[in-house]
């Protein structure tokens, strides 16, 4: 496993750094919490985005995209994570894009795909039903009423549903397995209402009171279980190094701060407890990065027994999950009573770690499914 990006990684790595600092820094997000944007991102910023062909990278080139491989996103997501960047990335095209790639037929990937690669079609994911993520709790029903299919259920957190053309539904078949259904958003039946989350941005609630779909509407025919968690395990490796990238910057400035704040006559950077913190967090911040790199390596891997993908991606969120928060604690321990204030950027990190470590499975979830693949 190689521990340092490849060069084409690093020219994404580069060039994503140079887009977001220039058109997205935290200011943005900022901003679009203050404005009370409901799309949760700049969508200027967003289609910057897909210029640069960030949501083709790792599609077919028989779809439009640019073939790079599902790795690109990791340099990717380091930099949303530095620079706080918000979008639909993860929701429409890693999640809803690799459930397409598994599930969809050749027809409905030829029309849908491009559509999501050029952002003229967003899609968002309803999974979760519960305050914890519990993929395998579905209790949202697709009944079969003639040549029609009935949605019935309700989703309790949605991400980035506001404003998408589309939610991709997983719900559960009158046999008892998991489907996966295309709901239009101007569906009949279907509530959507935004939920206030401390990261500001786009998370919604959804009910659906018998949605009626033709039964076109269903991607695949048979159980998705598979490939639903392919796509899961794609979402925590991105949120992973999302993850790394927020703590990576928090601790970058609370280094800074040590250095330049002076208190009995000297940077408090010179005091050995603090030090010792200090180098704590940086031996975290590398282990954490090993982690995600050897996950997007394991999702590279076509070949990889299922039961090691699911604890190397595991690995990587349950560790960079816990990077994350003692970097932020101690970043806003160390900044003193300015770290907790909305004018500093410390506080804006805080807030979106803190939603991040909890989607797609928090610190206990990813242990125990690490421990429940051991030895399989």
């Amino acid at each position: 496993m190689s521990l340092i990006y490849s060069d084409e990684q690093q020219q994404l790595h580069d060039s994503a750094r140079d887009f977001l600092a220039a058109r997205s820094p935290v200011a943005v997000q900022r901003r679009v919490r203050d404005e009370q944007i409901a799309a949760g991102f700049d969508p200027q910023v967003w289609q910057g985005m897909i210029e640069l062909g960030w949501s083709a990278v790792a599609f077919a080139e028989d779809y439009q995209g640019l073939e790079f491989g599902f790795g690109g996103f990791a340099p990717l997501f380091e930099q949303l994570g530095r620079h706080l960047g918000a979008s639909p990335l993860l929701s429409s095209v890693v999640l809803c894009g690799a459930l397409m790639e598994e599930l969809a037929s050749e027809a409905q990937k030829q029309e849908l795909i491009p559509k999501l690669i050029s952002g003229e079609l967003r899609l968002a994911l309803a999974l979760e039903e519960n305050v914890r993520h519990a993929p395998d709790d579905i209790r949202t029903t697709a009944q079969l009423a003639g040549d029609e299919l009935v949605l019935n259920g309700h989703k309790a957190l949605v991400d980035d549903a506001l404003e998408a053309d589309a939610w991709l539904v997983v719900a559960r078949l009158e046999d008892g397995s998991i489907g996966l259904f295309q709901v239009p958003a101007n569906s009949e039946g279907a509530r959507c209402s935004a939920r206030s989350l401390i990261d500001s941005r786009n998370h919604a609630a959804l009910v659906l009171e018998d949605v009626r779909l033709a039964a076109s509407a269903q991607l695949g025919s048979a159980d998705i279980t598979q490939a639903l968690e392919l796509a899961l395990d794609r979402g925590r490796a991105c949120l992973a190094a999302e993850l790394l990238g927020m703590a990576e910057t928090v601790f970058g400035m609370t280094v800074e701060y040590l250095k330049t704040r002076v208190q009995f006559g000297a940077p408090i950077g010179t005091f050995q407890a603090l030090q010792h913190r200090a180098a704590r967090l940086f031996t975290d911040l590398q282990l954490a990065r090993s982690t995600v790199m050897g996950a997007f390596e394991a999702l590279e891997q076509p070949g990889l027994a299922v039961p090691e993908r699911r604890r190397l991606v595991s690995l990587a969120k349950w560790k960079c999950n816990l990077a994350a928060q003692r970097v932020s604690n101690e970043g806003i321990q160390m900044h003193g009573g300015i770290g907790v204030t909305d004018e500093y950027d410390v506080g804006l990190f805080l807030k979106r770690i803190r939603v991040a470590q909890a989607a797609l499975g928090n610190s206990d979830f990813h242990c125990q499914r690490y421990a429940d693949n051991l030895n399989k």
